[in-house]
């Protein structure tokens, strides 16, 4: 299995110094692709993403720069065209 990691900001959210709110984070953090070494991916460093809406282009992102090939399944494929259906 290929596992992206999403991670989010926890910092600077307490009105304390070194206390935490539990389960809450800002819209921003990084993305991480796990190293795994049968599939032949190392870790590498976290690219940032400051939007909910930019973590679709930062995996994206992260994923090419690995080299890594996705393949629609079977309920992606129905929409999507191919050449042999034009």
């Amino acid at each position: 299995m290929i596992e992206v990691r999403l991670r989010f900001f926890t910092d600077h959210i307490s009105p304390s110094k070194g206390k935490i709110i539990p389960k809450h984070a800002w819209t921003s953090g990084v993305v991480r692709l796990q190293g795994n070494e049968p599939h032949g991916i190392v870790s590498d460093n976290p690219k940032p993403f400051n939007s909910l809406l930019d973590v679709g282009a930062v995996i994206e992102a992260v994923l090419i720069e690995a080299g890594i090939k996705l393949h629609p399944s079977r309920h992606m494929r129905k929409y999507m065209a191919s050449d042999k259906n034009m």
